[in-house]
């Protein structure tokens, strides 16, 4: 366990001796010193963890306000620090649904391990089932170069325009050793993960919205600094937990997948609501395509479908590029849609930072994906919410 996994976390400590484990096992959290009153009003959502410093208090003021927490229905886990502890406080501490007595003098050893252990007595439990409509898209190349990423940002950025509020859309870069999305943005990535090893599991929203970086009105971005060994690092868990919140803090999450598959690859797909691969107009890319779509959809559940969507058309006035039809039969499907090329508004953008559609709204490529992401969300209604990563049974 490292202090890193703490980071972002809101801890109420109620008593003055408690100050200091800020700068020593509770370093990297959000430490509010409070009173008595204050513990009544602690609420989980708004609190990850309470400490109390027992022997400070006036024991029957403190189990008045215990009695208050736990009658809220709503209490966060309370570590009771001290050396007396009365039976009505104890009877009261018993009756909240986390609670732990941690007696002096402690190290600081003891004190990590007594509040990790109720955290993740918290995280173990079984999520409440929310009525929440969010989808996740995920985009993935057939070949390198084929524009999955700018893809990716055009329909992050087009779905955030549509919902006009903050929040709306997170953009998830899940090439973690080498993503370009936070480049193309011309933003920093922040979702530094690889520092925090195994400690990433224990991530909850508060420590994701530390690594979020706001990008435009209703579009926030999640991508890794360049590292080669950042796969080797992150475990399935981390990456399939990081996608359960975020989907449960967003209304769509958008995918930038590795085109190589990686040991959550086919978890991340099963519980995507639509999975797009992304092809060039080339014969190798579009044999890729379809050797790509057709493993994903033999390896997932029954009825789960690809859609293939063909980028960078053109007019055919230089060499012998394939007609959407030849594509098409090359697929031996239907493609979804088909992205015209415009490369100038491309490299611009890219250059400027930022989607095309903020530098170069009339771009042929912006008026395709804004044609096909309002097709989707005209003919799909919003899946139930289920509880837990994947989000589509087996």
């Amino acid at each position: 366990m490292t202090h890193w996994s703490l980071l972002g976390r809101r801890v109420l400590a109620v008593g003055p001796s408690l100050a200091p484990l800020a700068r020593g096992p509770l370093f990297g959290a959000a430490l509010e010193m409070a009173g008595v009153e204050r513990l009544a009003e602690a609420r989980a959502g708004a609190v990850d963890l309470v400490l109390v410093d027992v022997d400070s208090l006036d024991p029957a003021g403190l189990t008045a306000a215990l009695d208050a927490l736990a009658a809220s229905g709503a209490a966060p886990p309370v570590l009771l620090v001290g050396a007396r502890l009365p039976a009505a406080l104890v009877r009261a501490a018993m009756r909240l649904p986390q609670s732990d007595v941690l007696e002096p003098p402690h190290t600081d050893d003891q004190v990590r391990e007594a509040v990790f252990g109720l955290l993740d007595a918290v995280g173990a439990q079984p999520p409440a089932m929310a009525s929440s409509s969010s989808r996740c898209w995920s985009i993935v190349g057939a070949v390198g170069g084929a524009g999955a990423t700018t893809l990716s940002i055009e329909f992050a950025s087009a779905l955030a325009a549509r919902a006009n509020r903050e929040h709306a859309v997170c953009l998830i870069d899940l090439h973690l050793a080498d993503g370009s999305a936070a480049a193309y943005l011309g933003a920093t990535a922040a979702m530094g993960l690889a520092e925090f090893g195994p400690a990433a599991e224990r991530m909850d929203a508060a420590l994701l919205a530390a690594f979020t970086t706001p990008i435009a009105k209703g579009l926030d971005l999640l991508a890794c600094p360049r590292d080669p060994l950042a796969f080797e690092q992150i475990s399935k868990d981390a990456v399939l937990r990081i996608l359960e919140i975020a989907c449960e803090a967003y209304d769509f999450v958008v995918i930038d997948m590795p085109r190589h598959r990686r040991p959550w690859t086919l978890e991340v797909l099963g519980g995507s609501d639509e999975i797009f691969i992304v092809s060039e107009l080339t014969v190798p890319a579009l044999l890729a395509a379809r050797a790509l779509a057709s493993e994903v959809e033999a390896t997932l559940p029954v009825g789960v479908r690809t859609r293939v969507v063909l980028n960078r058309l053109a007019s055919r006035m230089f060499g012998p590029a394939p007609s959407v039809a030849e594509a098409e039969r090359a697929l031996e499907r239907k493609a979804e849609a088909g992205i015209s090329s415009d490369w100038e508004a491309a490299a611009a953008s890219v250059n400027l930072g930022g989607p095309i559609s903020q530098h170069r709204p009339k771009s042929k490529i912006v008026r395709d994906v804004a044609s096909l992401v309002d097709r989707l969300l005209g003919v799909q209604a919003p899946p139930a919410r289920r509880g837990g990563w994947p989000r589509k049974a087996a």
